[in-house]
């Protein structure tokens, strides 16, 4: 299913993920700018398993193969329809998350769960020599942490099998189980037939469970506050 929208309005104007989709906008016309050198440019700055697992026998050691490639590869893609769906997941699920967390709280969390989906990348294929990516781990751990905040939320979504002007509107949760299942299904289906590269299905699940785990770290304590004998004597 392709969602179109959400049913649930932020109170706060989504800074941070207009500056993501805007730095993940930037990083790609960039790429596109690269001609012949986006190969070099993506062996460089994408993340390898190998490379990253054995970092201090490449030239730059850990830093330039392990450190940097955590964080490079969340903001680059691989192509139009890649850096599109996933910034339209971003805007869509993103604001709300940003909302209830808050800025700066959501920035932090939208970058660990990228560094959780590339960990995951890397203990699924250890040996790999295929670098990943694209921000689609950091976007699965965003829509992780939606169906434990919003999980009665309505998506109005385009069905699998299309049909003009059929839409339909579904409770947030069910949207979310049926895309996680496709991601399951997906890195089973992968291992099963010994294929490498494509979409990186353990970095999706990776980061829809690390985004559900730090949700329930990270989410904001409620504020009490301190009552006066005024108001209330016993």
């Amino acid at each position: 299913m392709i969602p179109l929208r959400d049913s649930q309005r932020p109170s706060s104007y989504p800074v941070v993920t207009l500056a993501l989709i805007g730095c993940n906008s930037l990083v790609w016309l960039y790429e596109v700018g690269l001609g012949p050198r986006l190969d070099g440019f993506i062996l460089q700055y994408g993340l390898t398993p190998l490379r990253f697992i054995l970092a201090y026998r490449f030239e730059g050691g850990i830093v330039d193969n392990a450190i940097i490639p955590l964080f490079s590869s969340i903001f680059m893609h691989g192509g139009w329809l890649h850096v599109i769906g996933n910034m339209w997941f971003l805007w869509i699920f993103g604001d709300n998350v940003e909302d209830r967390m808050g800025h700066f709280r959501f920035l932090l969390f939208y970058l660990l769960c990228g560094i959780g989906a590339s960990l995951a990348f890397v203990l699924v294929d250890p040996f790999s020599r295929m670098p990943m990516v694209g921000a689609s781990g950091a976007i699965s751990g965003v829509l992780g942490s939606y169906l434990v905040t919003f999980p009665g939320a309505r998506i109005l979504t385009i069905p699998i099998i299309f049909i003009p002007y059929w839409l339909i509107e579904v409770p947030a949760w069910i949207f979310l189980i049926i895309w996680f299942l496709f991601q399951f299904l997906g890195a089973s289906q992968a291992s099963a037939h010994g294929e490498v590269g494509g979409v990186a299905y353990g970095a999706h699940i990776g980061g829809f469970v690390t985004g559900i785990l730090l949700t329930w770290i990270m989410r904001k304590r409620p504020r009490f506050r301190k009552r006066s004998w005024e108001e209330d004597p016993f």
